[in-house]
């Protein structure tokens, strides 16, 4: 866990975060980003952005775009996406179920054809699910998409961002995953499902591979971070967590506010100048605030390896 690094942070900054509702919440938010300088453009740069035909996606690729950036955005439904395309000022819509580790595979094929490299990659799509399902590939659906999706697309997509290094890739992750351990004995969530705590656990997940991606892809010249964005109204919120919209509504941020940090990491000097670190409203957080969540350095490996041989990734 670092706590210290590129970036200082005040006592009041820290009591913010950890005290959770006001630090998550578009009240954090507003404190915060009045100290914030603007965002540097970063014309010509190839950005794409996964989830980005609503919500969180759809604001960092409209972000991205104002910057100068050439972006790509990515989304299951093609007229859904297309529109975001098109809302967001981006160069080209592709249509791609990230569960589907076939699908995944021929996107990432036509991307490396038809494109010619990649500054930027943003992981941003996720699913919380009710209940447990099946991927077409016979995983668990939220893992496919979360973790296995995302996994198999930054292996295939490394080439392309090595080629235009300096690069960066950027894992969209949750407050949530603070609460929950990594399961690597029950990745596939087959001993009782409850949603919230499994799309936490995929979170935490997450954090830990772009830790282990960090290490891998530095000497190719390709910076790795996670964040997460707070709490964000958002349509996935609204399906998954009606509740917990209806509630807390008035304090949540806007799909903007939450991408903010996610368009920070793809275009700021700071960033670039260090790897594998955690971030929110463009600081650097801690990854485990409770010990019980912590996971061993044999459970970081066996992470890892289980996602390579889910996915059937061929690691450069």
């Amino acid at each position: 866990m670092r706590l210290s690094g590129t970036r200082s942070r005040t006592l009041a900054d820290t009591l913010l975060d950890r005290t959770v509702l006001p630090g998550y919440s578009r009240i954090g938010y507003a404190l915060r980003s009045r100290s914030w300088e603007p965002i540097p453009r970063i014309d010509g740069r190839s950005v794409l952005v996964t989830g980005a035909s609503a919500g969180i996606g759809a604001a960092a690729a409209s972000a991205f775009a104002a910057l100068g950036a050439r972006v790509h955005v990515l989304g299951r439904d093609p007229e859904r996406t297309e529109q975001a395309r098109s809302t967001a000022g981006a160069a080209r819509a592709w249509s791609c179920d990230l569960s589907s580790l076939r699908a995944v595979r021929e996107f990432a094929r036509r991307f490396r054809d038809e494109e010619r490299d990649l500054h930027v990659l943003v992981n941003n799509a996720g699913v919380l699910m009710q209940e447990r399902r099946l991927s077409p590939d016979g995983n668990e659906l939220a893992l496919a998409t979360n973790v296995l999706g995302p996994f198999l697309l930054t292996g295939l997509l490394a080439p392309a961002l090595a080629a235009a290094a300096p690069a960066r890739l950027i894992n969209v992750s949750s407050g949530g995953m603070y609460t929950q351990r990594v399961a690597v004995d029950d990745l596939q969530s087959a001993r009782g499902y409850d949603g919230a705590a499994v799309y936490a656990r995929h979170k935490r997940a997450q954090v830990i591979l772009t830790e282990l991606w960090a290490e891998r892809l530095d000497a190719r010249g390709i910076k790795a971070h996670s964040m997460h964005p707070g709490w964000v109204d958002t349509p996935g919120l609204e399906r998954s967590l009606p509740r917990f919209r209806s509630v807390l509504r008035p304090l949540l941020r806007t799909p903007a506010q939450g991408a903010d940090t996610i368009v920070w990491l793809g275009a700021a000097a700071e960033p670039a100048e260090c790897t594998g670190r955690f971030w929110h409203d463009r600081a650097e957080r801690p990854t485990h605030v409770l010990r019980r969540t912590r996971e061993t350095p044999e459970e970081r490996r066996r992470l890892w390896n289980e996602c390579v041989r889910l996915t059937g990734l061929e690691l450069e």
